[in-house]
């Protein structure tokens, strides 16, 4: 308990999933949590749950692809908590049905893609810095993705939108690590979230699983106690990194899965 006592969190699409998985350990920990989504009502219906457990957090309707709208997001929850110490940018994602290779790709897909993932983060980063700055140093912690990490059959804007938020993130922590602000970014792979569940086959996720170091796939949970680590002081010599947690599954070859020996 207290790991972020006297903190105040933003989390953009904090109302279900990691999102909400990470605020939920962030109240826990001590902090007060601002909970974005693009739903004003999830918003709400989160902070209650964790006002109810006895935890400090109000939830405000955002669209990230809206600059004013976010604008609004952080002036509104520095003016609640009097304070802005941790920024998660972790709104993100594309359409699978159009978002699929080079040739078949829907680029106005390419274009959302690329706004909702990238420009939202820069944007987020971008109004956080000053508040950051003013208490002295913060942690500003952006979702990135292993599907940024490495090349794949489908969802090549995702993986080109996720690449950009692993750079953006060095650059923003070298630009700023003199004031003390850290940026970092977390790579989950496969998380059993409503998402994964809705837009693959049983099948399809027994697959992911095989292709995993461990014989599961991780839980919102496992994703939120790293970005927790990361808003700690914990963490505090870390920063332009990207940690990435995915149950092994880029910690081997391709070739690997092919040539795992059965225990007897």
């Amino acid at each position: 308990m207290g790991r972020l006592q006297g903190k105040a969190a933003i989390i953009t699409g904090g109302a279900s999933g990691i999102g909400m998985a990470a605020a939920q350990m962030f109240a826990a920990e001590g902090a007060a949590v601002a909970i974005a989504d693009l739903d004003q009502q999830q918003a709400s219906d989160a902070a209650a749950r964790i006002q109810e457990a006895g935890g400090r957090a109000i939830g405000i309707a955002v669209d990230v692809m809206d600059e004013e709208s976010l604008a609004d997001l952080v002036n509104a929850s520095v003016q609640e908590f009097g304070r802005l110490d941790v920024m998660c940018n972790h709104v993100g994602g594309s359409n699978p049905r159009k978002d699929l290779d080079v040739l078949r790709l829907d680029l106005e897909e390419f274009d959302r893609t690329m706004q909702l993932n990238v420009r939202s983060a820069l944007l987020g980063c971008r109004l956080a810095l000053p508040h950051l700055i003013d208490v002295g140093g913060g942690s500003i912690i952006n979702t990135a993705s292993v599907g940024g990490l490495a090349g794949d059959y489908m969802q090549v804007a995702y993986g080109t939108a996720k690449a950009a938020v692993i750079r953006m993130t060095q650059y923003v922590a070298t630009q700023y690590g003199a004031q003390k602000v850290r940026c970092n970014a977390v790579a989950p792979g496969a998380v059993m979230t409503p998402a994964l569940q809705n837009n693959l086959s049983a099948e399809a996720i027994d697959k992911i699983r095989s292709h995993n170091a461990l014989p599961f796939i991780g839980e919102p949970e496992d994703i939120a106690a790293a970005m927790l680590f990361l808003a700690s002081d914990e963490s505090r010599y870390i920063t332009g990194q990207t940690l990435v947690v995915d149950g092994g599954m880029t910690s081997h070859h391709a070739i690997a899965e092919d040539r795992r020996i059965q225990p007897d």
